[in-house]
Protein backbone atom coordinates (compact mmCIF):
# COMPACT_ATOMS: atom_id res chain seq x y z
CA UNK A 1 0.00 0.00 0.00
CA UNK A 2 1.14 3.50 -0.83
CA UNK A 3 0.81 7.00 0.56
CA UNK A 4 -0.48 9.64 -1.87
CA UNK A 5 -0.96 13.40 -1.62
CA UNK A 6 -3.73 14.87 -3.81
CA UNK A 7 -3.69 18.63 -4.53
CA UNK A 8 -6.99 20.33 -5.39
CA UNK A 9 -10.54 19.91 -4.12
CA UNK A 10 -12.88 20.27 -7.09
CA UNK A 11 -15.13 17.66 -8.67
CA UNK A 12 -12.29 15.73 -10.34
CA UNK A 13 -10.40 15.54 -7.06
CA UNK A 14 -13.52 14.37 -5.26
CA UNK A 15 -13.98 11.50 -7.72
CA UNK A 16 -10.29 10.56 -7.64
CA UNK A 17 -10.11 10.51 -3.84
CA UNK A 18 -13.35 8.50 -3.56
CA UNK A 19 -12.01 5.94 -6.05
CA UNK A 20 -8.65 5.78 -4.27
CA UNK A 21 -10.47 5.05 -1.00
CA UNK A 22 -12.42 2.29 -2.76
CA UNK A 23 -9.06 0.71 -3.62
CA UNK A 24 -7.45 0.69 -0.20
CA UNK A 25 -5.29 -2.29 -1.18
CA UNK A 26 -3.43 0.11 -3.52
CA UNK A 27 -3.86 3.47 -1.78
CA UNK A 28 -3.45 2.82 1.90
CA UNK A 29 -2.93 6.38 3.11
CA UNK A 30 -4.67 9.28 1.32
CA UNK A 31 -3.93 12.96 1.98
CA UNK A 32 -5.82 15.88 0.40
CA UNK A 33 -4.82 19.55 0.28
CA UNK A 34 -6.12 22.72 -1.36
CA UNK A 35 -6.30 26.47 -0.86
CA UNK A 36 -9.71 25.99 0.82
CA UNK A 37 -9.47 23.35 3.54
CA UNK A 38 -13.25 23.24 4.03
CA UNK A 39 -13.60 21.78 0.52
CA UNK A 40 -11.10 19.07 1.44
CA UNK A 41 -13.00 18.38 4.67
CA UNK A 42 -16.26 18.02 2.72
CA UNK A 43 -14.70 15.47 0.38
CA UNK A 44 -13.13 13.61 3.31
CA UNK A 45 -16.51 13.44 5.07
CA UNK A 46 -18.17 12.01 1.95
CA UNK A 47 -15.36 9.46 1.52
CA UNK A 48 -15.70 8.41 5.16
CA UNK A 49 -19.46 7.99 4.80
CA UNK A 50 -19.28 6.05 1.53
CA UNK A 51 -16.19 3.90 2.12
CA UNK A 52 -15.26 4.09 5.80
CA UNK A 53 -11.77 5.26 4.83
CA UNK A 54 -10.07 8.28 6.45
CA UNK A 55 -8.58 11.12 4.38
CA UNK A 56 -6.24 13.64 6.04
CA UNK A 57 -6.78 17.25 4.92
CA UNK A 58 -4.60 20.36 4.74
CA UNK A 59 -4.66 23.97 3.58
CA UNK A 60 -2.04 24.83 0.96
CA UNK A 61 -1.30 27.43 -1.70
CA UNK A 62 0.05 25.21 -4.47
CA UNK A 63 1.93 28.13 -6.01
CA UNK A 64 4.05 28.55 -2.87
CA UNK A 65 6.86 26.08 -3.53
CA UNK A 66 8.49 26.16 -0.06
CA UNK A 67 5.12 25.51 1.60
CA UNK A 68 4.44 22.68 -0.84
CA UNK A 69 7.84 21.14 -0.11
CA UNK A 70 7.17 21.30 3.61
CA UNK A 71 3.78 19.62 3.19
CA UNK A 72 5.20 16.87 0.98
CA UNK A 73 7.96 16.16 3.51
CA UNK A 74 5.42 16.13 6.33
CA UNK A 75 3.11 13.66 4.54
CA UNK A 76 5.87 11.50 3.00
CA UNK A 77 3.97 10.35 -0.11
CA UNK A 78 5.36 8.23 -2.92
CA UNK A 79 3.26 10.24 -5.38
CA UNK A 80 1.81 13.77 -5.61
CA UNK A 81 -1.38 13.89 -7.69
CA UNK A 82 -1.93 17.39 -9.07
CA UNK A 83 -5.66 18.00 -9.59
CA UNK A 84 -5.39 21.77 -9.07
CA UNK A 85 -5.51 24.36 -11.86
CA UNK A 86 -3.13 24.13 -14.87
CA UNK A 87 -1.48 27.38 -13.76
CA UNK A 88 -0.04 25.48 -10.81
CA UNK A 89 1.61 22.60 -12.67
CA UNK A 90 5.13 24.04 -12.70
CA UNK A 91 5.32 25.08 -9.03
CA UNK A 92 4.04 21.66 -7.98
CA UNK A 93 6.61 19.98 -10.24
CA UNK A 94 9.30 22.18 -8.67
CA UNK A 95 8.16 21.10 -5.21
CA UNK A 96 8.20 17.43 -6.20
CA UNK A 97 11.76 17.75 -7.50
CA UNK A 98 12.94 19.43 -4.31
CA UNK A 99 11.14 16.94 -2.06
CA UNK A 100 12.11 13.91 -4.16
CA UNK A 101 8.68 12.50 -5.05
CA UNK A 102 6.92 11.36 -8.24
CA UNK A 103 4.31 13.59 -9.94
CA UNK A 104 1.06 13.12 -11.89
CA UNK A 105 -1.43 15.57 -13.41
CA UNK A 106 -4.45 15.63 -15.74
CA UNK A 107 -3.92 18.85 -17.72
CA UNK A 108 -0.85 20.60 -19.10
CA UNK A 109 0.55 23.91 -17.94
CA UNK A 110 -1.09 27.16 -18.99
CA UNK A 111 0.17 30.67 -18.12
CA UNK A 112 -2.36 32.82 -16.28
CA UNK A 113 -1.95 35.78 -18.62
CA UNK A 114 -2.26 33.88 -21.92
CA UNK A 115 -4.85 31.34 -23.03
CA UNK A 116 -2.21 29.04 -24.49
CA UNK A 117 -1.73 25.54 -23.19
CA UNK A 118 1.07 23.35 -24.51
CA UNK A 119 3.54 20.78 -23.25
CA UNK A 120 6.81 22.62 -23.91
CA UNK A 121 7.08 24.00 -20.37
CA UNK A 122 6.63 20.57 -18.76
CA UNK A 123 8.65 18.63 -21.35
CA UNK A 124 11.53 20.97 -20.42
CA UNK A 125 11.55 19.29 -16.98
CA UNK A 126 12.46 15.87 -18.41
CA UNK A 127 16.20 15.97 -17.72
CA UNK A 128 15.72 17.26 -14.18
CA UNK A 129 13.27 14.48 -13.29
CA UNK A 130 15.50 11.91 -15.00
CA UNK A 131 18.60 13.04 -13.11
CA UNK A 132 16.63 12.93 -9.84
CA UNK A 133 15.43 9.38 -10.57
CA UNK A 134 11.81 10.58 -10.46
CA UNK A 135 8.82 10.08 -12.75
CA UNK A 136 6.30 12.69 -13.89
CA UNK A 137 3.22 11.49 -15.76
CA UNK A 138 1.32 14.15 -17.72
CA UNK A 139 -2.35 14.22 -18.68
CA UNK A 140 -3.89 11.25 -16.86
CA UNK A 141 -7.49 12.38 -17.31
CA UNK A 142 -9.91 11.38 -20.06
CA UNK A 143 -8.99 13.87 -22.75
CA UNK A 144 -6.08 14.11 -22.46
CA UNK A 145 -5.43 10.70 -20.97
CA UNK A 146 -7.83 7.94 -21.89
CA UNK A 147 -8.11 9.19 -25.47
CA UNK A 148 -4.34 8.87 -25.82
CA UNK A 149 -4.42 5.37 -24.29
CA UNK A 150 -7.32 4.42 -26.60
CA UNK A 151 -5.22 5.54 -29.58
CA UNK A 152 -2.14 3.59 -28.52
CA UNK A 153 -4.23 0.49 -27.71
CA UNK A 154 -5.57 0.57 -31.27
CA UNK A 155 -2.03 0.97 -32.55
CA UNK A 156 -0.86 -1.98 -30.46
CA UNK A 157 -3.72 -4.35 -31.22
CA UNK A 158 -5.47 -3.23 -34.43
CA UNK A 159 -3.45 -0.84 -36.59
CA UNK A 160 0.17 -0.87 -37.73
CA UNK A 161 0.01 2.89 -38.27
CA UNK A 162 -2.61 5.63 -37.96
CA UNK A 163 -3.34 7.87 -40.93
CA UNK A 164 -6.29 9.84 -39.57
CA UNK A 165 -7.49 10.37 -36.00
CA UNK A 166 -10.58 12.11 -34.66
CA UNK A 167 -11.30 12.55 -30.94
CA UNK A 168 -15.00 12.97 -30.18
CA UNK A 169 -16.06 14.34 -26.78
CA UNK A 170 -19.81 14.41 -26.23
CA UNK A 171 -21.55 15.44 -23.04
CA UNK A 172 -25.21 14.60 -23.48
CA UNK A 173 -26.07 15.58 -19.92
CA UNK A 174 -28.63 18.20 -18.93
CA UNK A 175 -28.09 20.04 -15.63
CA UNK A 176 -31.13 22.31 -15.86
CA UNK A 177 -29.08 25.53 -15.71
CA UNK A 178 -29.38 28.32 -18.27
CA UNK A 179 -25.57 28.45 -18.51
CA UNK A 180 -23.00 26.46 -16.57
CA UNK A 181 -19.75 24.66 -17.35
CA UNK A 182 -19.16 21.04 -16.41
CA UNK A 183 -15.58 21.64 -15.29
CA UNK A 184 -13.68 24.69 -14.03
CA UNK A 185 -15.43 27.65 -15.76
CA UNK A 186 -12.25 29.65 -16.25
CA UNK A 187 -10.37 26.81 -17.94
CA UNK A 188 -13.42 25.69 -19.92
CA UNK A 189 -14.12 29.11 -21.40
CA UNK A 190 -10.45 29.79 -22.16
CA UNK A 191 -10.33 26.52 -24.12
CA UNK A 192 -13.54 27.10 -26.04
CA UNK A 193 -12.80 30.70 -27.04
CA UNK A 194 -9.23 30.01 -28.19
CA UNK A 195 -8.58 29.54 -31.93
CA UNK A 196 -9.07 25.99 -33.16
CA UNK A 197 -6.03 24.03 -34.30
CA UNK A 198 -5.72 20.61 -35.88
CA UNK A 199 -2.80 18.54 -37.11
CA UNK A 200 -2.50 18.15 -40.87
CA UNK A 201 0.43 17.08 -43.07
CA UNK A 202 3.12 17.66 -40.46
CA UNK A 203 1.95 20.95 -38.96
CA UNK A 204 -0.80 22.56 -36.95
CA UNK A 205 -3.41 24.47 -38.94
CA UNK A 206 -5.22 27.29 -37.11
CA UNK A 207 -8.85 28.20 -37.79
CA UNK A 208 -11.34 30.50 -36.01
CA UNK A 209 -12.77 29.34 -32.69
CA UNK A 210 -15.98 27.31 -33.11
CA UNK A 211 -15.65 27.83 -36.87
CA UNK A 212 -16.40 24.25 -37.95
CA UNK A 213 -19.55 22.47 -36.79
CA UNK A 214 -20.84 19.02 -37.78
CA UNK A 215 -23.61 16.79 -36.47
CA UNK A 216 -22.78 13.31 -35.18
CA UNK A 217 -25.13 10.65 -33.85
CA UNK A 218 -23.71 9.50 -30.50
CA UNK A 219 -24.80 6.20 -28.99
CA UNK A 220 -26.81 6.66 -25.77
CA UNK A 221 -27.06 10.40 -26.48
CA UNK A 222 -28.39 10.95 -30.00
CA UNK A 223 -27.51 13.52 -32.68
CA UNK A 224 -25.44 16.42 -31.33
CA UNK A 225 -23.60 19.36 -32.87
CA UNK A 226 -19.87 19.07 -32.29
CA UNK A 227 -17.28 21.77 -32.91
CA UNK A 228 -13.65 21.40 -33.93
CA UNK A 229 -11.32 22.94 -31.35
CA UNK A 230 -7.80 22.54 -30.05
CA UNK A 231 -6.98 20.18 -27.20
CA UNK A 232 -3.60 19.37 -25.76
CA UNK A 233 -3.50 15.66 -26.57
CA UNK A 234 -3.24 16.58 -30.25
CA UNK A 235 0.28 17.84 -29.51
CA UNK A 236 1.47 14.69 -27.78
CA UNK A 237 -0.36 12.36 -30.18
CA UNK A 238 1.33 14.07 -33.12
CA UNK A 239 4.70 13.80 -31.40
CA UNK A 240 4.41 10.08 -30.70
CA UNK A 241 2.62 9.18 -33.95
CA UNK A 242 4.57 11.13 -36.56
CA UNK A 243 3.02 9.14 -39.39
CA UNK A 244 -0.41 10.73 -38.84
CA UNK A 245 -1.65 12.78 -41.78
CA UNK A 246 -4.48 14.41 -39.82
CA UNK A 247 -5.68 14.59 -36.21
CA UNK A 248 -8.66 16.61 -34.96
CA UNK A 249 -10.53 17.17 -31.69
CA UNK A 250 -14.29 17.68 -31.50
CA UNK A 251 -16.51 18.68 -28.55
CA UNK A 252 -20.28 18.98 -28.39
CA UNK A 253 -22.06 22.13 -27.23
CA UNK A 254 -25.76 22.89 -27.09
CA UNK A 255 -27.28 25.92 -28.79
CA UNK A 256 -28.02 27.59 -25.43
CA UNK A 257 -24.37 27.26 -24.35
CA UNK A 258 -23.18 28.81 -27.63
CA UNK A 259 -25.74 31.64 -27.37
CA UNK A 260 -24.73 32.56 -23.81
CA UNK A 261 -21.01 32.28 -24.54
CA UNK A 262 -21.34 34.51 -27.61
CA UNK A 263 -23.04 37.21 -25.56
CA UNK A 264 -20.46 36.95 -22.78
CA UNK A 265 -17.65 37.31 -25.33
CA UNK A 266 -19.34 40.27 -26.99
CA UNK A 267 -19.64 42.18 -23.70
CA UNK A 268 -16.08 41.40 -22.62
CA UNK A 269 -16.78 38.96 -19.80
CA UNK A 270 -14.40 36.31 -21.18
CA UNK A 271 -11.38 38.67 -21.18
CA UNK A 272 -8.33 37.51 -19.21
CA UNK A 273 -6.60 40.90 -19.04
CA UNK A 274 -7.21 43.06 -15.94
CA UNK A 275 -9.75 45.88 -15.93
CA UNK A 276 -10.23 48.60 -13.33
CA UNK A 277 -13.45 48.39 -11.28
CA UNK A 278 -14.08 50.69 -8.31
CA UNK A 279 -10.37 51.30 -7.94
CA UNK A 280 -9.39 47.64 -8.06
CA UNK A 281 -8.12 45.46 -10.86
CA UNK A 282 -10.20 42.40 -11.68
CA UNK A 283 -10.02 39.73 -14.40
CA UNK A 284 -13.47 39.58 -16.04
CA UNK A 285 -13.29 35.82 -16.69
CA UNK A 286 -12.32 35.14 -13.07
CA UNK A 287 -15.28 37.22 -11.89
CA UNK A 288 -17.57 35.33 -14.28
CA UNK A 289 -16.26 32.01 -12.93
CA UNK A 290 -17.05 33.18 -9.40
CA UNK A 291 -20.72 33.85 -10.18
CA UNK A 292 -21.39 30.78 -12.34
CA UNK A 293 -22.58 27.53 -10.72
CA UNK A 294 -19.68 25.45 -9.39
CA UNK A 295 -19.25 22.26 -11.44
CA UNK A 296 -19.10 20.14 -8.28
CA UNK A 297 -22.64 21.32 -7.40
CA UNK A 298 -24.19 20.05 -10.65
CA UNK A 299 -24.03 16.33 -9.89
CA UNK A 300 -27.45 15.96 -8.30
CA UNK A 301 -29.34 17.64 -11.14
CA UNK A 302 -27.40 16.37 -14.18
CA UNK A 303 -29.11 13.62 -16.16
CA UNK A 304 -27.96 11.74 -19.26
CA UNK A 305 -24.70 10.32 -20.58
CA UNK A 306 -21.28 11.26 -21.82
CA UNK A 307 -19.79 9.50 -24.84
CA UNK A 308 -16.07 10.07 -25.45
CA UNK A 309 -13.85 8.17 -27.85
CA UNK A 310 -11.55 8.12 -30.85
CA UNK A 311 -11.99 7.10 -34.48
CA UNK A 312 -8.74 5.97 -36.09
CA UNK A 313 -8.02 4.98 -39.67
CA UNK A 314 -4.81 3.27 -40.73
CA UNK A 315 -3.04 0.19 -42.01
CA UNK A 316 -4.35 -2.96 -40.33
CA UNK A 317 -1.93 -5.03 -38.27
CA UNK A 318 -3.04 -8.22 -40.00
CA UNK A 319 -2.09 -6.89 -43.44
CA UNK A 320 -5.70 -6.74 -44.67
CA UNK A 321 -5.42 -3.15 -45.90
CA UNK A 322 -6.80 0.07 -44.45
CA UNK A 323 -9.33 -0.17 -41.63
CA UNK A 324 -11.21 2.23 -39.34
CA UNK A 325 -11.97 1.57 -35.68
CA UNK A 326 -14.10 3.48 -33.17
CA UNK A 327 -13.28 2.97 -29.49
CA UNK A 328 -15.25 4.81 -26.82
CA UNK A 329 -16.75 4.92 -23.33
CA UNK A 330 -20.30 5.82 -22.35
CA UNK A 331 -20.74 7.11 -18.80
CA UNK A 332 -24.00 7.84 -16.96
CA UNK A 333 -24.25 11.08 -15.00
CA UNK A 334 -26.73 9.47 -12.62
CA UNK A 335 -24.52 6.42 -11.96
CA UNK A 336 -21.47 8.63 -11.40
CA UNK A 337 -23.39 10.71 -8.87
CA UNK A 338 -24.74 7.67 -7.06
CA UNK A 339 -21.23 6.25 -6.64
CA UNK A 340 -19.21 9.37 -5.83
CA UNK A 341 -21.56 12.35 -5.49
CA UNK A 342 -20.23 13.92 -8.72
CA UNK A 343 -21.44 14.21 -12.31
CA UNK A 344 -19.91 12.25 -15.18
CA UNK A 345 -17.60 14.98 -16.52
CA UNK A 346 -15.76 14.96 -13.19
CA UNK A 347 -16.03 11.16 -13.02
CA UNK A 348 -14.51 10.57 -16.45
CA UNK A 349 -11.45 12.62 -15.44
CA UNK A 350 -11.17 11.57 -11.80
CA UNK A 351 -11.24 7.82 -12.45
CA UNK A 352 -8.34 7.96 -14.96
CA UNK A 353 -6.40 10.09 -12.48
CA UNK A 354 -6.82 7.29 -9.95
CA UNK A 355 -5.86 4.64 -12.52
CA UNK A 356 -2.75 6.55 -13.65
CA UNK A 357 -1.78 6.88 -9.99
CA UNK A 358 -2.29 3.14 -9.53
CA UNK A 359 -0.09 2.43 -12.57
CA UNK A 360 2.71 4.41 -10.94
CA UNK A 361 2.49 3.29 -7.32
CA UNK A 362 2.18 -0.40 -8.28
CA UNK A 363 5.15 -0.17 -10.65
CA UNK A 364 3.21 -1.15 -13.78
CA UNK A 365 4.32 2.12 -15.35
CA UNK A 366 7.85 3.22 -14.49
CA UNK A 367 10.55 5.51 -15.81
CA UNK A 368 12.86 8.37 -14.92
CA UNK A 369 11.82 11.65 -16.51
CA UNK A 370 8.65 13.32 -17.82
CA UNK A 371 6.27 11.09 -19.76
CA UNK A 372 3.01 11.33 -21.66
CA UNK A 373 0.37 8.61 -21.64
CA UNK A 374 1.27 7.57 -25.21
CA UNK A 375 4.66 6.30 -24.01
CA UNK A 376 3.18 3.74 -21.60
CA UNK A 377 1.82 0.22 -22.18
CA UNK A 378 -1.94 0.76 -22.68
CA UNK A 379 -3.06 -2.73 -21.62
CA UNK A 380 -3.03 -2.53 -17.78
CA UNK A 381 -4.66 0.91 -17.90
CA UNK A 382 -7.37 -0.36 -20.26
CA UNK A 383 -8.02 -3.31 -17.94
CA UNK A 384 -8.55 -0.99 -14.97
CA UNK A 385 -10.96 1.20 -16.96
CA UNK A 386 -13.21 -1.83 -17.37
CA UNK A 387 -12.94 -2.75 -13.70
CA UNK A 388 -13.43 0.72 -12.17
CA UNK A 389 -16.43 2.33 -13.82
CA UNK A 390 -15.36 3.34 -17.35
CA UNK A 391 -15.91 0.26 -19.56
CA UNK A 392 -14.99 0.72 -23.19
CA UNK A 393 -16.06 -0.80 -26.47
CA UNK A 394 -14.41 -1.04 -29.88
CA UNK A 395 -15.98 -1.65 -33.24
CA UNK A 396 -14.86 -1.59 -36.85
CA UNK A 397 -16.51 1.02 -39.09
CA UNK A 398 -17.19 0.65 -42.79
CA UNK A 399 -14.56 3.25 -43.67
CA UNK A 400 -12.96 6.58 -42.69
CA UNK A 401 -15.22 9.27 -41.24
CA UNK A 402 -16.03 12.09 -43.62
CA UNK A 403 -16.71 15.31 -41.77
Amino acid sequence: MSTVLVIGAGGVSSVCVHKMAMNADIFGDIHLASRTKSKCDSIAASVKERTGQDVATYEIDAEEVPAMVNLIRKVGPSLVVNLALPYQDLPIMDACLEAGVDYLDTANYEPKDEAKFEYKWQWAYHDRFKQAGLMALLGSGFDPGVTSVFTMWLKKHKLKSIRQLDILDCNGGDHGQAFATNFNPEINIREVTAPARHWENGEFVETPAMGKKVEFDFEAVGPKNMYMMYHEELESLAKFNPEMERARFWMTFGDEYIKHLTVLQNVGMTRIDPVKYQGKEIIPLQFLAAVLPKPETLGETTKGNTNIGVIATGEALDGSGEKTFYINNICSHEAAYEETGNQAVSYTTGVPAMIGSAMMVTGKWTGDGVFNMEEMDPDPFMDMLNDHGLPWQVKELDGPVDF
